[in-house]
């Protein structure tokens, strides 16, 4: 039976699943799929969350929007979960906060703290660190090196408030080592988490391009990437998560 979101059969979905906010982002993905886009298949249009199945160097992949923000990922990656695929790697973009962070990095994220609604309704109150698998995200890591880019792994936090006016608000999470602000990565990890406690081999990385970085004294808007620079690092990202995700599936 089709999902109320994604309206496709578990049949329509690789196990691997590429997760940009974007739906032009993933038109943009499937692009690069065997045969382009023509190669890939349409397999959700509802709500404009875009979904795509092909392969790429003969690897069955897949890609779906998820919009943004944790409430629209999660529902997205719920129905997903109920469908079949069980390798989700987020492609997304970030503010940059951590030192030493530049617009145009890929950012790596290695857990994310649940600054987010979403994530905090999944656990009641409880205290628990929202992490990426490590062999994936490592495969991840090593696609990268091998094209000669040195990305920053570490701590996100996921966040729902893009315009935070609080005067502190870069400060004390960059004090606590927190690289970069998005909006999707910890109820990514949560719910790949849960699956995994409920014995079911599910596992989740996330990519950032960093778009702009935060600071005392610097804004998004000041600092945010020319488009055409964005473009080109967003798609160093894809052809990272591609190669990484599809190349980590098939050694298994």
């Amino acid at each position: 039976m089709p999902q109320l979101h994604l309206r496709a059969e578990p049949a329509d979905y690789a196990q691997v699943v590429l997760l940009p906010g974007d739906p032009a982002r993933a038109t943009r993905i499937a692009g690069r799929f065997d045969g382009g886009l023509d190669g890939a298949r349409t397999v959700n249009e509802h709500r404009s969350l875009l979904g795509y199945t092909g392969t790429f160097k003969g690897a069955p992949v897949s890609v779906q929007t998820t919009g943004m923000g944790t409430p629209s990922l999660s529902i997205v990656v719920e129905e997903l979960l109920r469908l079949g695929a069980t390798r989700l790697v987020r492609v997304g973009t970030c503010g940059g906060i951590g030192r030493g962070i530049r617009t145009g990095d890929l950012l790596v994220a290695s857990a994310a703290a649940p600054v987010d609604g979403a994530t905090r309704t999944y656990l009641h109150g409880d205290p628990f660190a929202p992490a990426a698998d490590f062999e994936l995200t490592r495969a991840l890591v090593q696609a990268a090196e091998a094209r000669g880019m040195r990305p920053k792994v570490g701590q996100v936090a996921t966040v729902d408030v893009f315009y935070n006016p609080d005067e502190d608000y870069v400060t004390k999470w960059r004090d606590r080592g927190i690289l970069g602000f998005e909006m999707e990565a910890a109820a990514l990890f949560t719910l790949a988490s849960r699956a995994q406690g409920a014995g079911e081999d599910v596992r989740a990385a996330c990519l950032l391009t960093v778009s702009d970085v935060l600071a005392e004294d610097v804004t998004s808007e000041e600092s945010y990437l020319p488009l055409e620079e964005l473009d080109a690092a967003t798609e160093r990202m894809i052809e990272v998560a591609l190669e990484g995700a599809t190349t980590f599936t098939a050694a298994e």
